[in-house]
């Protein structure tokens, strides 16, 4: 598996951007288990994010990405990545350089109730999942529809059951939730995929970015609340759900949140499959800790009730 050292990366934007004079480069924040990721700085001091995919399958999800990031471009309310240049990797894959986005990361418990940047929050994600499914489908991301995206976190959780270190109490929580097939009748939108702090940027007052659109896929849109419906108070939540509804031409499904809620807790679950697919004891012990942490918190209470 390659492991790219940010000089590394900033060498290939230059190949990727024609031009492009790099004075300094640094590892960013979060990279993930998938993609070597930099920032590199131009000599007008301006940013730039550099990505290279580690993996057949993240290759293929970053091409996906690229393709969706083009169609993007003036659809949404807030601003998205645009990639710049690319450049083949000697191993596979594809190497791709944007501008970096404006903005500071959006942290859950930093939103208060009210009219202002929960409100955008809300309209945000609205225009997201009432975007044309067709351009998502277009640019080679999955497409599920109700039924056959709550099989595949069935599967999941029993991935994660099979490894021995999700708490029984945890497991018999998330299966009630999935085998009440009532709550998973939604109709399938666009969505991110993976909305966490990083991906998000503000500038206080609104969302003003949104990156990281590797894992975007026509499926539940519970799942674009999922970092919220964990991190933020509930007043502010409220605010959320508020402009998010009113801004959606259809009414949200009544079991959105308590989907939301279960793709929350199911984050961990994920975290430890990556770590353990990846082999990385680092990864696995952290997600060990954090479900044992949420076994030890968690409403003994099934979810919705």
């Amino acid at each position: 598996m390659p492991d790219r050292s940010p000089q590394k990366l900033a060498a290939l934007a230059t190949a990727a951007v024609r031009g492009l004079d790099v004075v300094a480069c640094g590892r960013a924040e979060a990279d993930g288990a998938d993609f070597d990721v930099a920032v590199v700085v131009d000599a007008a001091q301006g940013r730039w994010t550099v990505r290279a995919s580690r993996r057949t399958a993240a290759a293929a999800a970053l091409d996906a990405e690229t393709g969706l990031l083009r169609g993007l471009q003036g659809r949404v309310p807030f601003a998205v990545p645009a990639v710049v240049g690319t450049v083949d990797l000697p191993d596979g894959g594809r190497c791709v350089a944007h501008r970096e986005l404006p903005g500071v990361p959006l942290e859950p418990h930093d939103l208060r109730p009210g009219p202002g940047l929960a409100a955008s929050v809300g309209r945000a994600l609205a225009a997201v999942h009432q975007l044309d499914a067709a351009l998502f489908a277009d640019a080679g991301v999955p497409v599920y529809d109700a039924e056959e995206y709550r099989r595949r976190r069935l599967s999941e959780l029993d991935r994660a059951a099979a490894t021995g270190f999700v708490p029984p109490r945890l497991l018999t929580r998330w299966e009630a939730a999935m085998e009440d097939v009532a709550r998973w009748r939604f109709a399938a939108t666009p969505v991110h995929g993976d909305l966490v702090a990083e991906h998000v940027r503000t500038d206080g007052e609104r969302l003003t970015g949104v990156l990281g659109w590797v894992d975007a896929k026509v499926a539940d849109p519970a799942d674009d609340f999922a970092w919220l419906a964990v991190g933020a108070e509930p007043d502010a939540l409220e605010s959320v759900l508020e402009a998010y509804a009113h801004a959606r031409v259809e009414a949200p499904d009544p079991d959105l949140l308590v989907r939301a809620r279960l793709a929350g807790e199911l984050a961990l679950a994920r975290w430890l499959l990556l770590g353990l697919r990846t082999e990385d004891e680092e990864v696995v012990e952290d997600a060990r800790r954090m479900l044992d942490e949420l076994d030890s918190h968690a409403d003994a209470a099934p979810l919705g009730s």
